[in-house]
């Protein structure tokens, strides 16, 4: 008789079964052939001259070209030359405009604007901004970095409703702009500024125009979110009363994104403040300049005195969009009508009396206070304190302990390595494209000849990243748990999300000096709230459900939040990260001003010395790290097609 024998089919471990393992088998086998090769032909490690392309010379040349044909070639005289005559006078309208206007005009016009838009109590707010700008002696900055404003906001605007129309109501376009916006969206400010430069030179154009390129991609995204987002009850009525394409766009699709529209208006404006501040470094003047001058010289007193109208231009510009976004602002032709006749009739009043500048005897001097304090802080913060230690010695510690080894790691690790480093990290949380780009974007910063300071700069936003990480989860976590905690913190990270990136450099360069870790601080304390909120958020929006069924089993709030929270909150999480990866690599790169050094201080030498070759190779090189960061840290969904 036949012995039938059973097969047992093999099972393969649940853990071999994961996709993450895949991947990791497969970089396995990769680098097991591709190391020693990679080490064979390079063994010193360090990044080949064979595979540099050096671009000086191109460069200069097209620099030399431009600026011998700036007026001259027809190009200059009859395109970019009519756009830069455009700006120039856009600018100089609107301010000529507000100095007419005067003080008590601009001043009773904000006020009242606010007043209709959001209530008497911002209203009061924006009257007290504008007044602290004269009291400390800022009027006229403030007015030139106002009239750069306004022509750079209506252009943004413009421009970004144009192509989220586009993109809106065109599938094809919108797969077209999508990665340009994105790519757009996660470059530092600094690295707007060079390419307009080359083109326009320094000055207000350059300025009006960097800012434009900045803060138009806020305004496209949200314009075409609003119009696919339309209600499609509401548009099958409308095409049932047989409305054409063009009457559905008007009277349908571009009412129901009002909300979208408006929040895009509050974005570009923000966006707009802030790269107009960054922008006096090539030109643009006003309070940004001032605050450049004086973090030049490290007058911190002056820098302070600016940098405060920035603060309060930048909370009052949000808080009077932001109310208009939300629905409360007031109704009524008559009402604006009686607002703007009240106005008109203070702006002429004050001229009749000749009050269109503000006094001098009304100006309070905080400089000398303000750096009689810093020098206080110099003689007895700095150093020496007992047991703590000073703050000069907080950040050559930090410099000398986590910088250094960081950077020196990084710069003795092989290229090789580095690039399949990357690799890995972005193919383990996106797909085989994310991390070609990444791979891609982190070679070409090799191929430009800069791979020491783009490491450089690598290991300050790494150090910055993992402080703000620390920082920012833990407060999170205790805003998520505590509502008390979360009221104390809402008004705090509001101001401090609205101030542009300029501003963080005062403070920190009046408690730790000048050097690289400064600039790690200010990227720090610039990256937190983005991280707080999107973390508090995330762990605030986990399913009450899982909540509730932990508690019944008697999880205790540390086991609740450890194995149900925050594996519930990860998309939240990985979300804060990508965020704190990108606004700190903004900040580190401003940092170049205060001795951040690294690709900043090339940047900002290639634009203070007029040497665009080495102020584009590292804006590149910038754009590059910059690209490279979010693709490793932003996770992609999983692609279900063959090579996805």
């Amino acid at each position: 008789m036949a012995t039938v024998t059973a097969s047992v089919p093999r099972t393969v471990p649940a853990v071999l079964r994961h996709r993450a393992v895949h991947k990791l088998l497969l970089l396995a086998a990769a680098a097991a052939i591709l190391v020693p090769l990679a080490n064979a032909a390079w063994a010193s490690g360090t990044w080949p001259d064979a595979l540099t392309v050096d671009l000086s010379g191109p460069l200069n040349t097209a620099s030399d070209w431009i600026v011998d044909n700036r007026d001259s070639h027809p190009l200059f005289l009859y395109f970019f030359g009519h756009i830069s005559n455009a700006v120039v006078l856009g600018v100089r309208a609107v301010y000529l405009v507000l100095l007419a206007a005067g003080w008590a005009g601009v001043t009773a016009v904000g006020a009242l604007v606010a007043w209709r838009v959001a209530g008497i109590r911002l209203a009061l707010g924006t009257a007290a901004a504008f007044l602290a700008c004269g009291l400390l002696g800022m009027w006229v900055p403030t007015m030139q970095t106002l009239a750069l404003m306004v022509v750079a906001v209506l252009a943004s605007v413009v421009v970004g409703a144009f192509l989220g129309l586009a993109s809106g109501l065109s599938d094809r376009l919108d797969r077209a702009l999508r990665p340009v916006l994105d790519t757009m969206q996660v470059l530092p400010a600094y690295a707007y500024l060079l390419p307009v430069v080359m083109v326009f030179g320094l000055g207000v154009p350059a300025a009006v125009l960097a800012t434009v390129v900045y803060a138009a991609p806020p305004m496209a995204r949200l314009t075409a979110l609003g119009l696919r987002g339309a209600d499609k009850g509401v548009l099958e009525a409308v095409d049932s009363l047989g409305a054409t394409a063009r009457q559905r766009l008007l009277t349908a699709r571009i009412p129901l994104a009002r909300r979208e529209l408006l929040l895009g208006l509050n974005q570009t404006i923000m966006m707009a403040l802030s790269m107009a501040v960054i922008a006096s470094v090539i030109g643009a003047g006003g309070l940004g300049d001032r605050v450049y001058q004086a973090l030049a010289s490290v007058d911190v007193g002056a820098a302070l005195a600016a940098g405060i109208p920035i603060v309060l231009l930048a909370v009052v510009l949000d808080r009077v969009t932001a109310a208009a976004g939300d629905g409360t602002e007031g109704t009524g032709r008559k009402g604006w009508a009686y607002a703007f006749g009240a106005a008109l009739a203070v702006a002429v009043a004050g001229r009749l009396v000749g009050r269109l500048d503000w006094p001098d005897a009304w100006v309070v001097q905080i400089a000398p206070p303000v750096n009689r304090a810093v020098d206080w802080m110099t003689a007895h913060l700095y150093s020496g304190v007992p047991v703590v230690g000073g703050t000069a010695d907080w950040a050559a510690h930090f410099t000398t302990w986590v910088l250094n080894p960081l950077r020196d790691g990084l710069q003795w690790l092989p290229w090789w390595s580095v690039l399949l480093v990357v690799a890995t990290l972005a193919w383990l949380i996106g797909t085989w494209r994310t991390a070609l780009t990444a791979v891609l974007a982190m070679a070409a910063i090799g191929v430009l000849g800069v791979w020491d300071p783009a490491l450089d700069t690598l290991s300050q936003v790494l150090a910055a990243v993992a402080v703000t990480l620390v920082i920012g989860f833990a407060t999170g976590v205790a805003a998520a748990r505590s509502d008390r905690v979360e009221r104390l913190l809402r008004p705090v990270l509001d101001v401090f999300q609205t101030m542009p990136q300029f501003v963080y450099l005062i403070p920190v360069v009046a408690l730790f000096g000048v050097g690289r870790a400064p600039a790690v601080a200010a990227a720090v304390v610039y990256a937190l709230p983005a991280v707080v909120r999107i973390t508090t958020q995330g762990l605030r929006q986990v399913d009450p459900a899982a909540l509730e069924s932990s508690s019944s089993l008697g999880a205790t709030a540390w086991q609740q939040l450890r194995q149900v929270q925050l594996p519930l909150a990860r998309p939240a999480l990985l979300l804060a990260v990508n965020q704190g990866v990108v606004l700190v690599l903004a900040v580190v790169i401003i940092g170049g001003l205060v001795g951040g050094g690294a690709l900043g201080y090339d940047a900002v030498f290639g634009l203070a010395q007029g040497d665009l070759a080495t102020g584009l190779v590292a804006g590149a090189a910038i754009v590059c790290l910059g690209l490279m960061l979010d693709r490793v840290t932003q996770p992609t969904e999983r692609r279900t097609k063959k090579g996805a």
